[in-house]
């Protein structure tokens, strides 16, 4: 029978094993604190930074809200983003993607301080993941490793497919899957949209991550028998309901689900595990600059 792996359960898990390290910083005299930073009047960045909110304030994490006017000059959010790197009560500092078009997303990731990056797109963390010495795993990625363990899958001399090359999931998810570390050594092939019968390359592969941002791009026919399947895809589809639409995946699920000896849903798969390793990143960011030593799950 095919393992469906429950995301929020394993998030909750995350989530309820920082409470020791959160103690631990608190009798040091430290409450974390996270910085989100909202330039956009997009509902669904407004939805993503009140549910990060509520992650916080559930686990013990201070959440400072800061919106700034999406017409406002790109200078007001360079400026709000030096200020926080600066205020001595902020650990993690966060600014919500996407930024209006005036403004460089590249500047704004480069002028978060390297120590308070919980997203770990700084140029600096990027090295560093890539170099073997991480100090923030990118949250979505860390997350895949954590429901790959609680699958119980081993990605040691697996062969991996990593479908898609975004800066956020693919090209750091094939670094951690490379890594002589726990969580790695497998044998990594990345699949883009430039990939000549990427069907061939996933029906090899004894893990398929699928982050395209492409509906149902991955189906049954394109997997063996016993693939372990992690669906990273949240897209929006226009069906004939209440809402109008409905949430897919980059996998078609049923057909996926035939073969896969585990498989992970959309939603309830990856997205909780992103947003618990915001906090996990959090908890370790506010543990390093106090020099504090604790367990993280």
């Amino acid at each position: 029978m095919t393992e469906i792996i429950d995301g929020n359960e394993v998030a909750q898990e995350i989530r309820d094993g920082l409470g020791d390290a959160i103690a631990t910083l608190e009798d040091a005299g430290v409450t974390p604190a996270l910085a989100t930073v909202l330039m956009s009047d997009d509902p669904a960045s407004e939805t993503y930074v009140s549910m990060k909110q509520d992650d916080c304030e559930e686990v013990g994490i201070e959440a400072l809200d800061i919106e700034i006017s999406p017409d406002a000059d790109a200078q007001e959010l360079y400026d709000t983003i030096d200020e926080l790197n600066h205020d001595e009560a902020v650990n993690g500092v966060l600014v919500q993607m996407p930024v209006p078009d005036h403004v460089d997303d590249r500047t704004v990731l480069r002028n978060i301080d390297p120590a308070k990056d919980v997203d770990g797109f700084h140029p600096e963390n990027v090295g560093r993941l890539v170099a073997g010495n991480a100090r923030f795993k990118p949250c979505t990625p860390h997350g895949i490793q954590k429901l790959l363990d609680a699958a119980g899958v081993d990605t040691e001399g697996k062969d991996a497919v990593v479908v898609g090359r975004s800066e956020i999931v693919g090209k750091p998810m094939a670094n951690l899957l490379l890594q002589k570390d726990e969580g790695g050594n497998a044998t990594v092939t990345v699949c883009h949209s430039r990939t000549d019968d990427m069907a061939a390359k996933t029906r090899e592969a004894d893990i398929v991550i699928a982050a395209a941002g492409v509906p149902e791009l991955i189906d049954g026919e394109m997997l063996t028998e016993g693939t372990t399947v992690i669906d990273v895809g949240v897209n929006r589809v226009d069906v004939d309901n209440e809402k109008g639409y409905e949430l897919v995946g980059d996998v078609d699920f049923e057909s996926a689900k035939a073969k896969a000896s585990a498989i992970t849903p959309v939603p309830g798969g990856v997205g909780p595990m992103t947003r618990a390793m915001l906090l996990y990143n959090t908890v370790k960011a506010t543990a390093q600059q106090h020099g504090v030593d604790v367990d993280l799950p």
